[in-house]
């Protein structure tokens, strides 16, 4: 008995043998690609973590730097911050934040630099609309209505959609497009919320070219039973 027993044990290891041969060096490296993946992973979160609080310490200080007037060292500190740290938001929150500062001092072309770059560079959709639509507002004041177009009909995500169409009915306006102008204060009309003081501005706008505000209120409360049924 204790024969037959030992040579089943046998015949097991042998089994087990010819299989660890067969795909045992299968087995390794599935394991070691496995336990690579999961290192690998780790990593990557400590380093996301590590440089999410590197960067907010970066902004702490280009907020310093740009609150204390220096457009020139704010420029820098903005520099470095893209260099190293472009791809959070807080360099995009740094741009926004150097493009004011420095409009308001009359360094419009430090402020369009800034602007451009968060628009384009942005991975937020927001933080992209945002200066996308600032940056409007630098060219129109430049009185570069044309460029102005052009940067708006690059788009902006849908929540700003109605600040855009307002923004184009702008440059409309000092174009002399007076049509075209109201057809813009209309959409944005229509696609404000009827409490927000915003839309009464479009409507003193849409007012003063004889756009027809009832009509646009009309078809507002029209889309919103529409949309309840």
């Amino acid at each position: 008995m204790a024969n037959h027993l030992d040579l089943e044990e046998q015949e097991q290891l042998d089994q087990l043998k010819h299989f660890w041969n067969q795909y045992g060096n299968l087995i390794s490296w599935v394991l070691i690609a496995i336990l690579g993946s999961v290192a690998a992973w780790n990593g990557y979160q400590y380093w996301q973590r590590s440089q999410a609080v590197q960067a907010a310490a970066m902004f702490d200080e280009v907020e310093r730097v740009v609150r204390s007037g220096d457009i020139q060292k704010s420029e820098r500190a903005f520099a470095d911050m893209k260099e190293r740290f472009a791809s959070t938001t807080y360099a995009q929150q740094a741009g926004l934040l150097l493009a004011k500062v420095a409009f308001d001092g009359g360094k419009a072309d430090v402020a369009k630099a800034a602007l451009t770059w968060v628009a384009d560079n942005a991975a937020d959709k927001g933080y992209a609309a945002t200066a996308r639509l600032r940056l409007a507002a630098v060219l129109i004041d430049a009185k570069a209505l044309d460029e102005a177009l052009a940067v708006l009909n690059k788009g902006v995500s849908e929540e700003f959609q109605p600040l855009l169409a307002d923004r184009k009915g702008d440059i409309f306006m000092l174009q002399g497009k007076k049509a075209e102008a109201k057809a813009e204060y209309e959409k944005a009309y229509k696609a404000l919320d009827e409490r927000s003081e915003y839309r009464n501005m479009v409507e003193i706008k849409l007012g003063a070219l004889g756009g027809n505000v009832a009509a646009a209120t009309a078809a507002v409360g029209a889309a919103t039973v529409a949309g309840s049924k």
